[in-house]
């Protein structure tokens, strides 16, 4: 049976051995993974071919989503959908998140 348990340790842990990644999948089931995202310096991403949630683990900071520009800090759930142009910019050093991507691949860049 695949893992249906993580913690932010084993997270940090399982992100150490594949560095440099500043990812790692930990948690997959149907089309939903869960991952540990720890940017360093720059948020590099592209828009996902997925819906995805942000669970803010920590730091803070604020989040690009199409030029809109919201404040964040750990524990805050931030939502995007697939296609959508997002980073997070002017992150707190150690800042760290859960990204959930779920359902279907759909979405062109916006």
């Amino acid at each position: 049976m695949p893992p249906f348990h993580t913690t932010i340790p084993a997270a940090i842990e399982a992100l150490e051995q594949a560095a440099p990644l500043p990812f790692i999948t930990l948690l997959q089931h149907g089309t939903m993974t869960v991952e540990y995202y720890v940017p360093v310096g720059v948020d590099k991403q592209t828009p996902h071919k997925k819906d995805e949630l942000y669970i803010i683990a920590k730091g803070n900071g604020i989040f690009n989503r199409c030029g809109e520009m919201v404040p964040f800090n750990a524990g805050d759930v931030l939502f995007v959908p697939a296609g959508t142009e997002h980073r997070f910019d002017d992150f707190s050093d150690g800042f760290a998140t859960w990204v959930i991507f779920y359902g279907q691949d759909g979405g062109e860049p916006k």
